[in-house]
């Protein structure tokens, strides 16, 4: 017969190794849970891999225990852990409840001692394995007891039984209580024998078996133990002794333990979605282990542990829209539909298509939702032509508020199926953005999740899982799209009625009217609009690229004195670390050893010439993956032209950012990334006009800050790097050297992102003592500046968050963390979210008025707005109407709010973005 399982968890290990291993995640009320989530991910694999018959959870009370009693010393060089981890281990208590693990804690007692005393208790009953992040267990393996322990971070496992014990510390697991008592164990204060190593710990248990038999040996002087060790066991026996017993786990802890009551039952559903929903755990669902038996869900309502949802749905004939669902298909539903509509002053739309490709997609139909639980779906291509007249007149009403999720993708789907949509309301992405810019978790499933509780019908539900055997809706019976498209209009009414209430109670109703809502219509045009390629510039370009990085290579080898795969980190770093031999210090280790990661490449600058290649190498091979090869295949057959998305969810400051490509990452001030923009080029007939907020974050700092010195800089129009290197290094302005203006610079934009010594040092190439000097010197001259900042850090830690001169807030949880690194991050965060988010803001609110005057002063087509790169808005113009054009932008731009200085833009024009000449 099998032998069953039994799995014991030393859940503070397991805690604190999580919490260590794992960024900073919050939950949605703004506490630290990654040790909660680590714990978790940990018991899933527990389940499904170890499948175990019996389970059990042990933890440490937080009051001292017998060994402390025995020596006051016991444990005292700890360093105690933040809060943060202390305050997650309730809510790991509340995990194993909803999951209904038995947990065993005692006073006087660790965890180590409970579980031995769990294994003793069951030996030859069951197999036990003991779940830790730690060693100290070591010693209970035997035939009945193994352990399973974490190597690195919370996936790397490995399983300890006697054989593996002896490979790796040359011992027996009962001899590891022994070789404690030598050794001692610093992280628990344990003394062991003074001057008593690893190595001759392991060496004279190998050579007398125990502890006792080799003090007896001293004591006897034999001569098996060098003179020094057998002199120093005789005078440290007593400690020897001492830590052998601090370091002995009690088998007989006085603790109620009955196998048959932790047999692994069921997890409590209701219990674990209620808590995952209130930890924001909602990916977590969709990887729960079979604990049930049955295979794990990814399903809607109904058995969290149930079928898998990728398996395809059963016939039609077995399915049935629910109840307040409907299918609009015919005359008769079409008319009983279209009369309610009508009634409406706010509905909530959702489409239904063939694609995520706004400009290749197909219309299979639109769901409307104005009462919660009751919502329609109109199919689109079987309808006659007399419902797209009545629908157009619905559709384009300004006076009917639409509510979405994502709409910007519903309104340019309605745009080419030949719809206009009026009355952009409300998009319940971006409320739940403004409300948490910090999680990128604003999907309609995971919304409907955490703000309902209600678990959505996954589209794999519906056309299967990835790969070569996925379906499209198109091919989906009918009403299977109905039903799951009716769910995706209802849930985003509902949140709609949650979600307003939530964004005027927090005062950001204005910001989300004045600038998120009116800007949607206007990206789904720039979207729409594409921008065109010059494809055989870029064929040429490329060419030239691969050219220069086969030079780079050659000197790479050369250097190296070996050819090798460049892009490879493990050969890379070979030939760097173990070749070469270049030191290593500084370098962050990751799982595969030494990290050849561009951060820590660019730490090894100066240490050796090899290093400056590889990074040109990188960069060249970077312009190509993402640009010169992979702009020509974005070229949309249907258009001519490069369509980008711009995401208004995905940044926590609030700027723009895109994909598909994402032109933000084209290097502002290479060469080579002019060459790059030299691709994006105009049709014929027409120019490309772009407008640059001019030092803008510096402007913004100055007018939050009121620093009267930088202030009257910009109100002189005077070069700021030029004016803040004068007044650091006590120089008139005509003194100032390109090397003075060059550190002057990197103080300015630094200051914004929190920089500090170290950093300025890096940036500069000068010592840390000068850069500390350096930046001590910047506030003296701009003490508004320090003020401001310090200011900024206060409130931050008052309030928990910051916000932009327009209202945007960036909650900042962990700007009182006890941990130092993360709390440093944290007021770097808190400095920058106001600047960066009040540029964003800025911009935004350009583009919204720039829109309004092209709408007013041109003609369809003659100006287009076509891109917005950081502080950079590009369109392309008519070339007869350029002058006239870069005017209004300006003005617009300049004066669309006013900051305490003035606000400069400078445009210029080409025929292709990275060729422009300023315009008058």
């Amino acid at each position: 017969m099998k032998q069953e399982k039994l799995i014991v968890i030393d859940g503070n290990a397991l805690i604190h190794r999580a919490f260590h291993a794992l960024p900073p995640l919050t939950s949605k009320d703004g506490q630290l849970v990654n040790a909660v989530y680590g714990f978790a991910l940990i018991l899933f694999k527990i389940y499904k891999e170890l499948k175990p018959d019996y389970i059990a959870l042990t933890l440490d009370k937080a009051k001292k225990t017998f060994r402390h009693e025995e020596y006051k010393e016991y444990k005292a060089t700890r360093t105690k852990q933040p809060d943060e981890l202390y305050a997650q281990i309730p809510i790991v208590k509340n995990l194993a409840k909803a999951f209904n693990i038995p947990l065993y804690e005692l006073d006087g007692f660790e965890a180590d001692d409970l579980i031995g005393t769990i294994c003793h208790k069951t030996e030859g009953k069951v197999k036990s394995i003991i779940v830790t992040g730690d060693m100290d267990t070591l010693q209970l393996i035997d035939d009945d007891t193994e352990v399973f322990t974490l190597k690195r971070g919370v996936n790397d496992t490995v399983i300890y039984d006697a054989a593996a014990v002896k490979e790796r510390y040359g011992l027996k697991p009962y001899q590891m209580i022994d070789y404690k008592g030598l050794r001692g164990d610093a992280s628990d204060n344990i003394p062991g024998v003074k001057g008593i190593g690893e190595k001759t710990a392991v060496e004279l248990l190998r050579e007398f078996g125990t502890l006792e038999k080799v003090l007896a040996a001293a004591k006897k002087g034999d001569k098996k133990i060098k003179d020094r060790y057998r002199a120093l066991l005789v005078e440290h026996e007593e400690d020897a002794k001492m830590s052998k017993h601090l370091a002995t786990i009690v088998l007989d802890a006085p603790i109620d333990f009955r196998l048959n009551e932790n047999k692994v039952v069921p997890p409590d559903q209701k219990k674990v979605f209620d808590l995952f929903q209130h930890l924001g755990f909602k990916s977590l669902l969709s990887r729960l282990p079979d604990i049930s038996g049955k295979a794990v869900a990814e399903t809607k309502q109904g058995d969290l542990f149930g079928a898998p949802s990728s398996q395809l749905p059963a016939p039609s004939a077995d399915f049935k829209i629910r109840k307040g669902y409907h299918l609009v298909a015919d005359e008769k539903s079409y008319e009983s539909f279209i009369k309610e509509l009508k009634k409406q002053d706010t509905i909530a739309i959702d489409t239904e298509t063939t694609s995520l490709d706004t400009i290749t997609a197909k219309l299979l139909g639109i769901g409307f939702c104005w009462k919660s639980g009751e919502a329609y779906y109109l199919v689109f291509n079987e309808q006659p032509r007399a419902a797209s007249r009545e629908l157009r007149a619905v559709l384009e009403d300004n006076k009917v508020k639409k509510i979405g999720h994502n709409l910007k993708y519903d309104i340019e789907i309605l745009k080419q199926a030949g719809f206009e949509v009026g009355g952009v309301y409300f998009d319940t992405m971006i409320a739940s953005y403004l409300l948490n810019p910090g999680s990128r978790a604003h999907d309609l499933d995971t919304l409907a999740f955490t703000e309902i509780g209600y678990q959505m019908t996954p589209i794999t539900a519906l056309i299967g899982p990835k790969g070569k055997g996925q379906i499209t809706l198109e091919q989906v019976d009918v009403n299977r799209v109905a039903d799951y498209c009716s769910e995706d209009a209802d849930y985003t009414f509902q949140l709609f009625e949650k979600l307003y209430s939530e964004v005027e109670k927090k005062n950001i109703l204005g910001l989300m009217e004045k600038i998120e809502m009116p800007l949607i219509p206007i990206l789904a045009k720039m979207e729409t609009t594409g921008v065109k390629i010059d494809k055989k510039f870029l064929d040429k370009l490329d060419k030239q690229l691969e050219e220069d990085r086969q030079k780079i290579d050659k000197e790479i080898y050369k250097i190296a004195g070996i050819s090798f795969n460049i892009d490879s980190p493990l050969q890379l770093k070979e030939v760097l670390f173990d070749r070469l031999k270049i030191s290593s210090e500084g370098i962050k280790k990751i799982k595969t050893g030494i990290s050849t990661a561009a951060p820590e490449l660019e730490k090894l600058s100066g240490r050796h010439k090899i290093i400056d290649y590889i990074s040109d190498h990188r960069e060249l091979a970077k312009l190509q993956s993402t640009y010169t090869r992979a702009l020509p295949e974005l070229i949309s057959k249907k258009t001519g032209r490069v369509h980008t998305s711009f995401n208004q969810t995905v940044t926590a400051t609030g700027r723009l950012s895109s994909s598909d490509p994402n032109l933000q990452n084209i290097p502002i001030r290479t060469e080579l990334g002019s060459k790059i923009r030299r691709a994006f080029i105009a049709e014929e007939g027409y120019k490309i006009l772009k407008a640059d907020y001019s030092q803008i974050e510096l402007r913004i700092v100055a007018s939050l800050a009121k620093d009267k010195k930088m202030l009257k800089i910009f109100e002189e129009g005077k070069d700021i790097h030029q004016a803040t290197a004068a007044a650091i290094n006590d120089v008139p302005l005509e003194k100032v050297t390109k090397e003075m203006r060059r550190n002057a610079k990197a103080v300015n934009f630094g200051i914004l992102y929190g920089m500090g010594a170290y950093g300025l040092s890096w940036r500069t190439k000068i010592s840390v003592d000068e850069a500390r000097k350096f930046i001590e010197k910047y506030f003296e001259s701009f003490s508004g500046v320090k003020e401001y900042l310090e200011e900024t850090i206060r409130l931050a830690k008052a309030e928990g968050y910051v916000e932009t001169l327009f209202g945007r807030v960036r909650y900042i949880p962990d700007i009182n963390s006890g941990v130092g690194q993360i709390r440093a991050a944290a007021e770097r965060m808190a400095i920058n979210a106001p600047i960066q988010g009040t540029a964003a803001d800025l911009i935004k609110l350009a583009m919204i008025e720039i829109d309004k005057v092209i709408k007013k002063e041109f003609a369809p087509n003659e100006v287009k707005m076509v891109l917005q790169v950081h502080d950079e808005l590009v369109f392309e113009v008519k070339d007869v109407l350029v002058k006239k054009v870069a005017k209004l932008v300006r003005d617009t731009m300049e004066n669309v709010y006013k900051l305490r200085v003035p606000i400069v833009v400078d445009v210029e024009v080409g025929d292709n973005w990275g060729e422009t000449e300023r315009i008058a």
